[in-house]
């Protein structure tokens, strides 16, 4: 489906990015029951202008490398396995004591 949008408010520079402070004020004093302006660009058609490209930082950062102690996998994998041997044994384990089903 294509749209057939104006993309010529896009063609200036933008705006210097606003800090999180700013955006946390903005949102705080927004009114969500106050109808859109009528110069509102939806954000298919504002990520139009990256097509083909990734998408803005501010969209979706970057991953980050994982860190932390090795230990955490194997004991979430024990947890999520004892859970699903209860149930495989047809055992309820409903806040915490192992009964019959």
């Amino acid at each position: 489906m294509l749209i057939d949008a104006d993309l010529e408010p896009f063609a200036g520079p933008l705006d210097l990015p606003l800090t999180d402070a700013e955006l946390t004020a903005l949102a705080l004093a927004a009114d969500p029951d106050e109808p859109l302006d009528d110069d509102a660009v939806p954000l298919h058609i504002h990520l139009a202008q990256f097509a083909g490209t990734a998408l803005p930082q501010w969209y979706m950062p970057p991953v980050m490398a994982r860190s932390g102690p090795r230990w955490r996998r194997p004991v979430v994998l024990a947890i999520i396995a004892a859970f699903l041997l209860i149930e495989a044994l047809g055992l309820c384990n409903t806040f915490g004591q192992l009964t019959l089903a």
